[in-house]
Formats: structure tokens, sequence, C-alpha cells
């Protein structure tokens, strides 16, 4: 599960591969996307705060880490979550985080993790791989629906803020 997968002949060289027993130094470069990613959102870069939940959770096996390169650079991430499914007796997979740099957007670098990830679920035995995004954010919703994601009718999400800055 640790062989990188790359893009289709013809495509821009996009490699995804599995974080397996992540060193420090995969930790701090997955963290400084991460911040970028966390920014993205409204967040506030904390220096060294998401390279140490990171690495927390990592290494704990609550969270998994694929991410996409490009001529040697990280353009891209995903972490995913296994979810025990009750009502099956089995297991699915949850895409909890998913983004790719805006200057290496529509290069293919997502549809290729989303495709290493189903991949990986697949291989896992997960029952079914879920995602979750903003209504607003047409373009993730595209690229969700053209690699067979679909709504799920019937459902509605709510929280309960456990502490007063609720941040996911």
């Amino acid at each position: 599960m640790g062989e990188p997968i790359g893009a289709a002949r013809g495509e821009t060289d996009v490699l995804v591969r599995l974080l397996e027993a992540p060193t420090e130094a995969d930790i701090a470069e997955l963290a400084s996307l991460f911040d970028h990613y966390r920014a993205h959102y409204g967040q506030a870069i904390q220096a060294g705060q998401s390279a140490a939940w990171l690495q927390d959770n990592l290494r704990s096996g609550r969270l998994a880490a694929f991410v996409a390169e490009m001529d040697g650079e990280l353009v891209g991430f995903a972490t995913t979550l296994d979810v025990p499914a009750s009502l099956r007796l089995g297991h699915y997979w949850q895409i909890r985080d998913l983004f790719v740099v805006p200057s290496r957007r529509r290069l293919g670098a997502a549809r290729i993790l989303l495709d290493r990830i189903r991949s990986s679920a697949t291989a896992a035995g997960a029952l079914r791989l879920a995602i979750q995004t903003e209504v607003d954010n047409v373009g993730a919703m595209r690229l969700y629906e053209e690699r067979g994601f679909a709504p799920v009718e019937g459902y509605r999400g709510l929280t309960l803020p456990l502490v007063a800055d609720e941040g996911s």
C-alpha cells in the first residue's frame, strides 16, 4: 500500500502515496501544506501546532494521510478515517480533508488522490467511501460526482459544539 501510483500517460505526472509510518520530515512537509489548507478555511496558523496534531493523529492511527507530489514537490493531500459501520457489521472510509495548492489545481492531483483512496479502501474491505464538502463548493462537487460519489438523500448532518470555538 506504500507504492506510489501516478497519472495516466499524457497527463501531468502526479504521484500519490500513503504516508505509512511517517517520519518527522514527512510530517513537517505535510504540516506546511496542512497550514495552507487551514488558512484557506480562515484558521490562524500557529507554528508547530499542525505538525504536533498531525503527528498525534497519524501515529495513533486515528487518521491516515495520502500525499500528492509533482516534480518532487508536495502539492496536495487527503486524510481518511476508518469508521465502524455498525448496521452492516463492517467499516467504511471517510475522506476528512482534501486539498491541492491553488497553483496546481486542475492538473489531476485531486482526481488521482481520490482514485488512490478508493483503491486502498476497496483493498481494505471498506463497504463505502464517504466525503462531505460545503454546498457552494461547486468545483469539488463536480469532481466528486465525476468520480462516482452521489449525494446522500434523507439524512441531515447535525453538530453539537462542546467548546466555544468549535472548529472541525
